[in-house]
Parts: C-alpha cells; sequence; structure tokens
C-alpha cells in the first residue's frame, strides 16, 4: 500500500583499508518473498495511495453539538482525555500513507469479525 518503492535492491558494506581508502562491496540481494529481484524496479503496490498532504477543515461556526455546550455531560470519560479522532487526525496530517493502511486494517477487522460465526 502506498507508492512504488525505490528499487534498491542490494546491500553495500564499505571495508576501510586504511584511513584514506575503502573498498565497497555488494554483500547482499533483496527478493520479493516468488524470488523476484528488486533492483532498479522497485515493488508496485497492491493498493495505491499517493503522498499527501492532509489539511484539517475548519470547525463551522454554526455546527454546534452537545460536547461544545458547557456543562455538558462526558458520557463516562475523563475531562482530559483527547478522543481518538484528535489522535487520528495527527496522524492523517503526519503521515496520511501511514493512516490509510491503519484505516484499511481497521475495515479488514471490521469484515473479518462479522464474517466468522460466534463461537459458542
Amino acid at each position: 500500500m502506498g507508492v512504488n518503492t525505490f528499487g534498491k535492491g542490494s546491500v553495500q558494506t564499505i571495508l576501510p583499508l586504511n584511513n584514506e581508502k575503502a573498498i565497497k562491496l555488494t554483500t547482499a540481494l533483496y527478493y520479493t518473498p516468488n524470488g523476484r529481484s528488486i533492483q532498479a524496479e522497485g515493488i508496485v503496490p497492491d493498493i495505491w495511495v499517493d503522498r499527501s498532504t492532509v489539511t484539517p477543515e475548519k470547525q463551522n461556526q454554526f455546527s454546534i453539538k452537545e460536547k461544545d455546550l458547557p456543562g455538558h455531560l462526558l458520557n463516562g470519560e475523563h475531562p482530559k482525555t483527547l478522543p481518538a479522532e484528535v489522535y487520528e487526525m495527527e496522524l492523517a496530517t503526519s503521515d496520511y500513507q501511514l493512516h490509510e493502511a491503519l484505516v484499511l486494517l481497521k475495515g479488514i477487522n471490521i469484515l473479518a469479525a462479522k464474517v466468522q460465526p460466534p463461537q459458542g
């Protein structure tokens, strides 16, 4: 999930010969599980998600909810606890691709729970 990878398919190790010279050796190669080299080609993701910048939407001043009113009931939550949406927005603005991967995993988890018959 994401965009094409760079295509670096090898590992180089630098071995110093003296204070001024060294030799660089290719010491390993990267392959996909099916044995394909990723050198110079990279990996094309199954699900394409562009790198993006998320800009939080300004709150509509006419969109008032119960939680916005002074003295509202907390529904059993500690008043200093930030809602999950705040953390998710921080992740979406700092790493959109990671945020989208998390959303996909949550969706798969929800669907898997609905497909499995109840145990008992």
